[in-house]
């Protein structure tokens, strides 16, 4: 604080000395003038009365008539210059004064840190936790180093603690008390972070943020308990969504060999599917198809039941024979899975995309405003001829990683329209900007933010462990307590979301069954669903992973 008020009286005696001297000089130089230009001399202080008028602009007294030229002349410069120091007063003197002034009232020194987590320094990478640790109403403290970014904090109600770690050793006092340390700035203030806390005695759980994977075992040498990397990680999630090779569209599928198949659809809008429950288009009465779940607004939604609704737009995922795959494929519109993945935007995410794609033998078209190694085509995203150079209507999936969320959400219309039946998968920096990129016609919109709060609520709110991407599976599970039941007809089955896509019986495998099938101790159930819905059905029939036992194709 001292520090800041140095500072402010610096500035002020500054202001004073630039005004004093600037009317000093005029006024002299206006005497003289008019002593010797315009023969009508004029007193010391009637000379410093002009300029002082002057340069404050408030106007002239007698003096407002000059024949010589260069006393004119000299009249206009002396205007312009009061004109200049009245727009350089404000902004550069007295609105930092005030600024300065209300910094100060902002605390510099960390409160009782009992039970709390110190956040280091604010940015979207721990937005949504924040805002996660707020709604839970666990108690948290941010230390930041920028004033307006300390400011904006404090006026939405979070204990906010501003000053500048490395310039004040005392700022991180009381420390020692935290449940736990995150380091969020960049890799060099992180590392500082870490050191400081540690020369203060505390010995908790201290969680880095870094930019730069090689980064994470010297940070951990000097003190961090575990760095985490949310940018690359976000590239993986954006690739996994984007090929079957790094995430299939159900681990498990191969048990069944070729008798089932599993589809995704996008639902037109005038499809004969959209805003129809379940109930309404017997697909699996009527075509043995089972509709496993629909990815909507980036969230998938297991089907509960015949009173399950098919939304316009959403992709839906069914189970069945592949013959009967075509007749719900004719209904929708199917999901292309050939083709090149086109990756617009090759900043430090869009490489480790490319990267993890290229990995798993992808083809990938990239595109980039910047000619550089890598980029296949050069040009905006937001132009149709930069998009039919990319092929994008070809295209597997298109991911935006894109560094402006603004231009993230422009390039979402623009390929929607141009690609309507195309995969879109959209990376973005503010997780409060996921809704309005999914409004655009993103299937799928994933931030940093999401990410790195996904790590950190696991290991700083006791959160189960949360998917990035919801995982389809296959399991192979004993009857246990669906003995008897149909295996369609089942309001139990229907709550926990999972499917029963096929039944294993005397090493055949059933797909299909009549009103009158039920299923029997012995046989082998083949369920369907999200991990979610898989760990619900287990629970509530007491499944147990069936022994690997004869034929299951």
């Amino acid at each position: 604080m001292h520090s800041i008020l140095k500072r402010s009286v610096g500035q002020l005696l500054l202001l004073l000395a630039i005004l004093t001297g600037t009317v000093l000089v005029n006024g002299v130089l206006y005497m003289l003038a008019m002593t010797h230009l315009e023969d009508s001399p004029r007193t010391f202080l009637q000379s410093i009365q002009w300029a002082s008028e002057t340069l404050t602009t408030t106007g002239y007294g007698a003096d407002n008539r000059w024949n010589h030229p260069a006393v004119a002349l000299f009249v206009i410069l002396v205007q312009f210059l009061g004109q200049f120091l009245v727009l350089l007063v404000f902004p550069v003197f007295v609105l930092p004064y005030f600024e300065e002034q209300f910094e100060v009232k902002l605390p510099h020194t960390l409160p009782d840190m009992s039970g709390k987590v110190l956040f280091y320094r604010y940015g979207a990478t721990i937005e949504a936790l924040i805002e996660e640790f707020k709604t839970k109403g666990s108690p948290f403290v941010i230390f930041e180093e920028d004033m307006q970014v300390a400011r904006k904090l404090r006026d939405r109600g979070f204990e906010v603690v501003f000053g500048n770690l490395g310039e004040e050793s005392n700022a991180f006092a009381g420390v020692q008390n935290s449940r736990a340390v995150v380091a969020n700035g960049d890799d060099h203030a992180n590392a500082n972070c870490t050191l400081v806390v540690r020369e203060k005695g505390y010995t908790g759980p201290m969680y880095a943020l870094a930019d730069d994977p090689l980064y994470r075992s010297p940070m951990i040498q000097i003190g961090a308990t575990e760095v985490f990397t949310p940018a690359h990680v976000l590239g993986a999630a954006l690739a996994s969504r984007a090929s079957t090779r790094i995430n299939p569209p159900a681990e498990g599928m191969h048990l069944l060999g070729a008798k089932v198949g599993m589809a995704e659809f996008r639902v037109r809008v005038g499809s004969s599917l959209a805003n129809k429950s379940l109930g309404e288009l017997h697909l699996r009465e009527q075509h043995g198809v089972s509709v496993i779940g629909q990815w909507y607004g980036g969230a998938f939604t297991t089907s509960k039941g015949p009173e399950t609704r098919i939304e316009p737009g959403a992709i839906l995922v069914a189970v069945g024979r592949p013959e009967s795959l075509q007749v719900v494929e004719r209904m929708a519109m199917p999901i292309r899975r050939t083709g090149p993945i086109v990756l617009a935007g090759y900043g430090a995410v869009g490489h480790k995309v490319i990267e993890l794609l290229h990995d798993a033998d992808e083809d990938c078209v990239v595109i980039d405003k910047a000619a550089q190694a890598g980029v296949n085509v050069v040009g905006s995203v937001l132009e149709h001829a930069t998009l039919k150079q990319a092929n994008v209507r070809e295209a597997s999936a298109v991911i935006l990683a894109l560094s402006d969320d603004s231009e993230s959400l422009f390039a979402t219309a623009v390929v929607r329209d141009y690609a309507p039946g195309v995969p879109l998968i959209v990376r973005v920096l503010r997780s409060p900007n996921t809704d309005r990129l999914y409004r655009a016609g993103a299937d799928f919109a994933i931030s940093v933010g999401q990410v790195a709060g996904q790590i950190l609520a696991f290991h700083l709110l006791d959160e189960q462990a949360i998917y990035v991407e919801n995982r389809i599976k296959v399991i192979r599970v004993t009857a246990a307590k669906m003995d008897g039941a149909h295996p369609w007809n089942s309001h139990a089955l229907e709550r926990t979301g999972a499917k029963v896509v096929a039944i294993e019986r005397d090493n055949e495998v059933m797909i299909e069954f009549d009103a009158s099938f039920v299923v029997r101790q012995g046989d082998v159930l083949f369920v369907c669903g999200s991990l979610t819905a898989l760990e619900r059905y287990q629970h509530a029939f007491n499944a147990r992973p069936a022994p690997d036992v004869g034929s299951s194709a």
